[in-house]
């Protein structure tokens, strides 16, 4: 019997926009700022994801991750990302496409991210200038960040849609952990910046390789 989705829940960074290039050369700015050498800029695919703090204690390592140190990082990150945060990034090819059907469709449309909120609305209002989310939703100090499915559960509530009929499109781990979690479907996105297998692993139940493919989970 096939489900019937009613809404599309968004991850924000390896899933609409392809931001690597721009958050590795904040990150390692700030890291040669506080003295430490840059990493390079495939292992931040691994880096991200899980929200500033753990962005800033994965770069720096092991032995560097006093909270003090983590906190000056943290700040010094955030301070380069204003900086360069539009210079490389784009939307993945075809994703423009899809939200505008979705749009077209009527599908409630929302983005989650554990990029902190004002960067996350930045971002998103810069890149969708057509203001095609219902719900855009960044890291905020009173929600736990992903995979905790707090937030998910309170995007649903805001858009009067059950958590079991959106599909929930993200490229980590921790994206799928919190659509497992929040009863959400698992939906792994492949053109991000992670592994099938990983995806399969965290409880995936399909694996898209483009975002056009999004549309077959549609019923209309």
């Amino acid at each position: 019997m096939k489900i019937e989705f009613h809404a599309v829940l968004f991850d924000l960074d390896g899933t609409l926009l392809d931001t690597l290039a721009d958050i590795a050369a904040a990150a390692n700015a700030a890291l040669e700022r506080l003295g430490f050498s840059p990493r390079p800029i495939e292992s931040y695919r691994h880096f991200v994801g899980d929200g500033a703090g753990c962005l800033a204690r994965r770069v720096l390592g092991e032995g560097r991750d006093d909270e003090a140190t983590v906190e000056r990082c943290r700040r010094a990150i955030a301070e380069q990302y204003q900086k360069c945060w539009a210079q490389t990034t784009r939307p993945y090819p075809g994703v423009h496409e899809l939200v505008a059907e979705l749009r077209r469709r009527g599908v409630p449309m929302a983005v989650l991210s554990n990029k902190p909120h004002e960067a996350t609305a930045r971002v998103v209002e810069h890149f969708f200038p057509e203001n095609p989310f219902h719900i855009v939703r960044g890291a905020l100090p009173d929600v736990p960040i992903k995979p905790d499915p707090a937030a998910a559960f309170q995007i649903a509530e805001e858009l009067s849609v059950e958590p079991s009929q959106f599909i929930y499109l993200g490229d980590t781990d921790t994206d799928m952990r919190t659509a497992v979690a929040a009863g959400m479907f698992p939906a792994g996105v492949l053109w991000g910046f992670r592994t099938a297998d990983e995806l399969t692993a965290s409880g995936a139940k399909i694996l898209l390789n483009t975002p056009a493919d999004v549309l077959n989970l549609l019923s209309l």
